[in-house]
Formats: structure tokens, sequence, C-alpha cells
């Protein structure tokens, strides 16, 4: 028997990736909301080593889609981030800890995005050398400035049903 979703948690069930989107656009207010939600996200000794590019610019979001394989969602997205690591801000400097907290960060836009109605999709940047390489060139990145994640987002064309993929042989307890 499986238990039913808590309801305290539809924001985070209802988060699904979502590549059809209308051509409503998405607010400044909603883009600093989910700016926000990210840079609250934990980080290995408070360090924030997360930077981001935020773009609407339809030149942008179509460089963006020419260099992420699975970017198509790009073509109808009212806007994108580029959310990257600052390697010299990172934890001892290191790219495992900066990771970590950057995929934090990623995931509290994404639930931001769903609590505010917004429809979003994680696309993977890193650990990708010519996807780096290829936004770091467009968007002139210093080198210190590693490329992680995209985000598309915009207003759902659809709304996906809310899920979890819970299950139970996936858990240990006590071992």
């Amino acid at each position: 028997m499986r238990k039913a979703m808590n309801k305290q948690l539809d924001f985070i069930f209802r988060r699904r990736s979502v590549r059809l989107f209308t051509d409503q656009p998405v607010s400044d207010g909603h883009i600093t909301d989910m700016l926000q939600a990210g840079m609250s996200a934990p980080s290995a000794r408070a360090r924030d080593p997360w930077r981001f590019v935020v773009t609407r610019q339809r030149r942008d979001l179509d460089a963006m889609r020419t260099i992420l394989p699975y970017g198509a969602m790009l073509k109808d997205a009212a806007a994108a981030f580029l959310v990257c690591g600052d390697i010299t801000q990172a934890h001892e400097k290191l790219e495992s800890f900066m990771l970590q907290d950057v995929s934090a960060c990623v995931e509290n836009m994404l639930l931001a995005a769903s609590a505010l109605g917004l429809g979003a999709c994680w696309l993977g940047v890193h650990p990708r050398r010519e996807r780096i390489e290829g936004l770091r060139d467009y968007f002139k990145l210093p080198e210190h400035i590693v490329p992680v994640a995209g985000i598309a987002v915009g207003h759902p064309a659809t709304v996906p049903e809310k899920r979890t993929r819970y299950r139970q042989e996936s858990v240990l307890i006590n071992r």
C-alpha cells in the first residue's frame, strides 16, 4: 500500500521538467524570486560560489539551444538562467564542493518555479567540456567561472501531473 503524497509538499511533487511554454513573459519579480530561492541553498562553509547569467534575449536563448544538445525547449522559453560556479570561491577551491553547492542552488530555483506556477527544465552542462567551453565563450565568462547548468523557464503550455518516484526498495533503515 502506497502512502498518499503530503499536500504540504505539493510544490515539490508538481516540480516536473517542462518543455512546452506559452508566449507569456516571465516577470522581473519571478526572476528575482527564483534567484533569491537559489541563493538560499546550503553551501559548504557558506562560500556561496554560485554566479548567474540571466537572459530573455532571443539570440542568447537560441545560442544556448545550439550549444546544448537537449535544449530544444529554449526555442519557446521566456527566459533562461545559466547557473555557474566560481571555483575561486568554492570551499577549498574544490570542484566537488562547487558542484554540490551549485546543484543545491539549481534545485531551489526549480522548486521556486514550481511554487510560482512557472515551468522550468534543468539543462545539463557540466561535465561536458564542449558545453562548458561553448557557453563560456558565448557569454565571455572568465576561466574561473564554470558553467554548471542551464534552466529554461516560462509559463507552462500544459501542467504535468504531480508525482513522486518514491521506491521503498531504495531505502535502507538502520543499515
